[in-house]
């Protein structure tokens, strides 16, 4: 009779069962307790989203207070005075008088604004329409040789009472307006007016360089004698009031700040929209009104000023951030740069901590420190570095050759120069700079060929050079400088950067 099959392994020996190692046992509870702690601080992280703040309202909020901790920058910028506006036309009333010219004629745009009180907060915009709206400077000279200004406009009939309510200063108590009804010639009226009916001549009047051409060719027509701009009545404006200048720099300084305190609070994942937005709204909190803001990363950065398609990149610890913005405060212009990477992944006191503590308890990884975090392309992340600081020592050795007389051709030079040493010189693809002021690009323009103008003290410039590697990334510094009496320009942007962790 067959012996009957029973359970498997009936009958036969069994080794004994092995004794769990002690380490092994460990690590299987030092398992559960780091799944547990997953779940709680998991869950911690989750319950802190109910208060209703999303990541971007934190970072927005972060960059706002930060901005707000100190306001230095805006304590000496004062509204320009009355006063001040008639000292500018008188100045251009010497100027035109130097050059032969019997009036200066402008119409709405930055140049009247700078010349017919951009101060006043209640300022009423008055875009150009078809209508001319006139504003002439006329030199006029006193028995004693002293040359001061005359201040006269053309407008319609009914805008005479608006105009007047403008608080244009002048001298007279009443504004001297030239009106004209709608089915009469502009032109031949104010030919015709008291202006010019005695001159006796031509009347030689000056354009200005934002002056529409169907204006000047009406007043051609009319008999006027027009033309351009000269490089004494461009002086006026390029020169810069201490007023003027603490009004850049607070402005210009404000906006460095707004960058630089948001730039801690920025985490991976934002889009360059949402930092675009997140810096609007901290301009706008210290009562900057909105100019342009241009937040690339990465090879968008590449280009300068961006392309039509940039806005949807996300932010990540190893971005090449370039912001361009510019802001105005009190009718001046801000015009700045600043590149940089956010702060590095660094594990939390909280967090890290905990799950340190709990991997050297068990024996994870003995006493070693935790590895610091490393870019995924560490050559690509080296040339980074390397760009940025040869951006740097461009920006330098610029802001070294701001000096009376100097060309303007030669400053860009001297940046262009450590940029070209370096190897990098089919990547600065722009001028160096250009003057500030009212308008955030102004004349004289800082390129190499820009070999008449020569620099004077009060005029302030944009020292911006950049690297641009297409596909890549790109680098641009800017700052501000005022040239002064002696050969070492102002900074008036603030300080300026340090390093890519400290723009």
């Amino acid at each position: 009779m067959e012996k009957q099959l029973g359970v498997v392994g009936e009958g036969i020996p069994q080794p004994s069962r092995p004794r769990v190692a002690s380490r092994s046992r460990m690590g299987m509870v030092a398992g559960t307790i780091l799944a547990a702690l997953w779940f709680t601080l998991h869950h911690l992280d989750v319950s802190s989203h109910k208060t209703g703040l999303t990541v971007v309202d934190k970072v927005q909020k972060c960059a706002i207070d930060n901005l707000h901790e100190d306001l230095y920058f805006l304590e000496p910028a004062k509204p320009i005075t009355p006063e001040e506006f008639i000292s500018r036309h008188d100045r251009l009333a010497k100027a035109l008088a130097a050059s032969g010219i019997d009036a200066f004629v402008l119409e709405p745009g930055y140049t009247f604004q700078y010349y017919g009180n951009i101060s006043q907060v209640d300022w009423e915009p008055w875009e150009p329409e078809e209508r001319p709206f006139l504003m002439l400077v006329l030199p006029e000279t006193s028995s004693t040789g002293e040359v001061t200004a005359k201040t006269a406009f053309l407008s319609p009939h009914f805008e005479e009472g608006r105009v007047r309510m403008l608080g244009i200063p002048s001298r007279e108590p009443e504004l001297d307006i030239v009106i004209w009804e709608e089915h009469w010639n502009p032109y031949t009226t104010l030919m015709g007016s008291h202006l010019f009916k005695d001159l006796g001549r031509t009347p030689k009047i000056m354009m200005d360089e934002e002056i529409r051409d169907y204006i000047v060719r009406g007043l051609d027509s009319a008999g006027f004698d027009t033309v351009g701009l000269n490089a004494a009545v461009e002086l006026v404006r390029q020169t810069k009031s201490p007023a003027e200048v603490e009004l850049i720099r607070a402005v210009n300084t404000g906006t460095v700040e707004a960058v630089r305190k948001m730039r801690p609070c920025l985490v991976p994942g934002l889009t360059e929209n949402q930092v675009t937005d997140i810096l609007n709204n901290a301009l706008l909190s210290i009562g900057f009104s909105l100019f342009f803001n241009i937040v690339l990363f990465e090879e968008h950065g590449a280009l300068p000023h961006g392309g039509f398609v940039t806005g949807w990149k996300e932010l990540t610890h190893e971005t090449m951030v370039v912001i361009d913005v510019g802001a105005h405060y009190l009718g001046y212009s801000s015009d700045i740069c600043r590149s940089f990477f956010i702060d590095p992944p660094k594990t939390s006191s909280c967090h890290g901590g905990i799950l340190a503590a709990i991997k050297r308890i068990f024996g994870f990884g003995g006493q070693a420190q935790e590895a610091e975090w490393q870019p995924s392309d560490p050559k690509l992340h080296a040339e980074k570095l390397q760009v940025w600081q040869i951006v740097l020592d461009a920006q330098t050795a610029a802001a070294e050759a701001f000096k009376p007389n100097a060309t303007a051709a030669s400053i860009d030079i001297a940046a262009r120069g450590v940029i070209e040493d370096a190897g990098y010189g089919y990547g600065f693809t722009h001028r160096l700079g250009h003057g500030i002021g009212i308008k955030a690009h102004e004349s004289p323009y800082l390129n190499k060929f820009n070999t008449e103008v020569l620099l004077q003290p009060g005029m302030t410039f944009t020292n911006e050079p950049g690297i641009y590697l297409e596909n890549h990334f790109g680098v641009r510094h800017e700052d501000i400088y005022l040239v002064t009496e002696t050969d070492v320009a102002e900074l008036l942007s603030g300080p300026r950067a340090k390093g890519p962790y400290e723009p």
